[in-house]
C-alpha cells in the first residue's frame, strides 16, 4: 500500500512540475522583455563588430536566433552596415514567426477562373467612394501640389490610397519585423521560394536601415502581412528609395502623415516612368483568328514595349484616336463567364503595375479614380 501511495505521489509531483514550468518560463520571458525594452538598437553605431555567430539549424519557430540562416543574416548586417551584434541578437530574440503570414502569402489555388467584374467591385464601392471624396477635399492643396511637382493627377493618388488602405483606415496590424522575418526565412514551399525569400531578406535589411536612419524602434512598425507600411503600403525599400517629406516637418512618416503619403506616391510613379503627357488605357478588340499573333504579346513584361502599329499588325483593332507610334502593352482581363476584355496600356498604366504587379490592380485603381473624379465634377 505504501508503495502505491509513493507512486501516486511521485506522479502527482511530476504533473505539478509540468504545469508549473510554462508559468516560470513566461515569467522569465516577461522579465527579459522588460529588460530589453529600452535597448539602444536605434542609435547609429560607428564601430564594426566582426565576431561570427554560429547556430544550429532548427525548425523551432519560437526563437529565430536558433536558426543558422538568421545568425548569418545578423552577421551580414553587423559587417556590412555596422549594426551592433548584441542588439540585433536581442531584437531577433523578440521576433515572432507568424503562421497567418505564411498562409496569406500563398498564391491562390490554380484553376480558379479570374473575374474582372468581381475584382473591380471590391474596390469601386460606396465606402471607398465616400471616404475618397472626403480625403480629396481635406487634402486638396497637397494633391494639387503633387500634381504640379510630379505631374500625377489627384484622382490617381486618391485611387491608389483607396485601394491600398481605404485612406489609412486599414494599414495592417502585423509587426513588420515579424512578417518580413517569417517570409525571409520560412517562406512556403513554392516554385519561386528561393527568389521570394531573397526578396524578403532584402526588405528585412531595408526595414532595419530605415528604422536606424529615422531613430524608431523597428518592433513598433506595423503593416500588412507582406511587410508593407502606412497609408500607401510602401515596402521598406520603396520608403528609402521613393518616399518624400511632403509636409515639410523634417521627416518621412507614411504611417501618420497623409501629405507624405501623397507626395511619396507621386514620386514613386514618376520614377517608374509616369508622364503627365500620356493617357492611361485604350479599349481594343482582337481578331480571334489571329490569336497566335497577338496572344504572345500579352504580359511578356510589365512595360509598354510595342508600338500601336505593331499591335495592329498582330490582329488587334485599335481605336481611331490613338497615335500609330505610341508605345503600349496589350493586356487582358478575364471576366468569369463573360468575354475577356482587352486593353492597351501606356507607360502610365505600367507605372501603376510597379505598385502591384497585376493588370487587375492597375485597372481597379483607374476605375476607382474615374468614379471619384466623376463624383467630384459638378
Amino acid at each position: 500500500m505504501n508503495k502505491i501511495i509513493s507512486i501516486r505521489f511521485f506522479i502527482s509531483f511530476i504533473a505539478f512540475i509540468t504545469l508549473l514550468l510554462p508559468e516560470i518560463s513566461c515569467a522569465k520571458n516577461k522579465h527579459h522583455l522588460k529588460k530589453v525594452s529600452g535597448n539602444s538598437f536605434l542609435v547609429k553605431h560607428n564601430h564594426k563588430l566582426v565576431k561570427k555567430i554560429y547556430a544550429t539549424d532548427e525548425s523551432e519557430f519560437t526563437n529565430f536566433m536558433q536558426w543558422k540562416v538568421v545568425a548569418e543574416f545578423v552577421n551580414k548586417m553587423t559587417e556590412q552596415h555596422s549594426f551592433n551584434q548584441d542588439e540585433l541578437n536581442t531584437l531577433f530574440s523578440q521576433v515572432h514567426y507568424v503562421d497567418k503570414v505564411v498562409k496569406l502569402i500563398n498564391p491562390a489555388p490554380s484553376g480558379k477562373s479570374k473575374n474582372w467584374t468581381a475584382y473591380k467591385n471590391r474596390f469601386v464601392e460606396p465606402l471607398r467612394l465616400r471616404n475618397g471624396l472626403i480625403f480629396w477635399e481635406k487634402f486638396e492643396a497637397e494633391l494639387r501640389r503633387a500634381q504640379a511637382e510630379f505631374g500625377v493627377p489627384p484622382e490617381i493618388i486618391v485611387g491608389i490610397l483607396g485601394v491600398e488602405t481605404i485612406y489609412g483606415r486599414s494599414p495592417g496590424t502585423i509587426r513588420v519585423m515579424d512578417a518580413l522575418t517569417t517570409l525571409a526565412f520560412a517562406y512556403p514551399d513554392t516554385a519561386n521560394r528561393e527568389a521570394r525569400m531573397s526578396y524578403f531578406r532584402d526588405e528585412l535589411e531595408q526595414i532595419l536601415l530605415y528604422a536606424r536612419e529615422n531613430n524608431i524602434d523597428p518592433l513598433s512598425v506595423s503593416g500588412s502581412f507582406a511587410g508593407a507600411i502606412g497609408y500607401p503600403q510602401f515596402m521598406p525599400s520603396s520608403i528609402r528609395r521613393f518616399a518624400v517629406d511632403f509636409d515639410g516637418d523634417g521627416r518621412i512618416d507614411l504611417r501618420n502623415s497623409p501629405a507624405d503619403a501623397i507626395g511619396s506616391i507621386a514620386s514613386f510613379l514618376v520614377q517608374y516612368g509616369w508622364s503627365s503627357e500620356l493617357p492611361l488605357v485604350y479599349p481594343v478588340t482582337v481578331d480571334k483568328s489571329a490569336e497566335s499573333d497577338w496572344k504572345p504579346l500579352i504580359g511578356v513584361v510589365l512595360s509598354a514595349t510595342n508600338t500601336t502599329n505593331e499591335i495592329s499588325r498582330a490582329g488587334v483593332k485599335l481605336p481611331a484616336d490613338i497615335s500609330p507610334t505610341l508605345m503600349v502593352g496589350l493586356i487582358d482581363l478575364e471576366d468569369g463567364s463573360k468575354p475577356t476584355q482587352y486593353w492597351l496600356g501606356t507607360a502610365n498604366f505600367f507605372a501603376i503595375t510597379k505598385y502591384n504587379r497585376s493588370f487587375y490592380y492597375a485597372m481597379a485603381v483607374i476605375e476607382l479614380s474615374k468614379a471619384l473624379k466623376q463624383q467630384r465634377t459638378p
